[in-house]
């Protein structure tokens, strides 16, 4: 059977439980036309770069399915009858990639990053993120210099 990567845009102001459900739905969908869903991800609310039908953000959904093309065309079907769903587009791949996506890796990095800043803010007790801060003294890892005037 063929192998697609299905993502699909939800109405912002529909809960993230709603979301989750109207993939269950669609899943049953590909399930009851003998294919198989391997993988889904829900990626968050994320900007839109122009609106589409008056939302500026929208809840973003990846599906992995291995289905025959009939099951795929009657989840589109649905997909275009609901009013939840903003926009969809399915792409016929080779192979699914499984480990995370690149938006659910780059997640993954993003809170990386906000934990380490949080760390350093409460460790050197400066928000900016600059190593020692402003406050004078040596930066971090260096001994303070010498005073010259002693030696003259």
């Amino acid at each position: 059977m063929p192998l697609y990567e299905h993502v699909f845009l939800v109405r912002q102001d529909v809960t993230s439980q709603q979301v989750e459900a109207l993939a269950e739905q669609y899943k049953g969908i590909i399930e009851a036309g003998n294919g198989t869903v391997a993988k889904t991800e829900m990626w968050g609310v994320k900007s839109l770069a122009y609106r589409i039908k008056k939302n500026r953000k929208a809840h973003f959904t990846l599906m992995n399915i291995d289905a025959p093309p009939a099951a795929v065309a009657e989840m589109e079907r649905q997909m275009g009858i609901s009013e939840d769903v903003l926009r969809f587009v399915t792409i016929k791949v080779e192979e699914h990639e499984e480990a995370p996506s690149a938006m659910m890796q780059k997640r993954e990095r993003d809170d990386r990053k906000d934990r380490e800043r949080g760390r350093r803010r409460d460790e050197d007790g400066y928000g900016g993120g600059f190593g020692g801060g402003f406050g004078g003294g040596a930066p971090e890892g260096r001994a303070p210099a010498a005073d010259v005037s002693e030696g003259v």
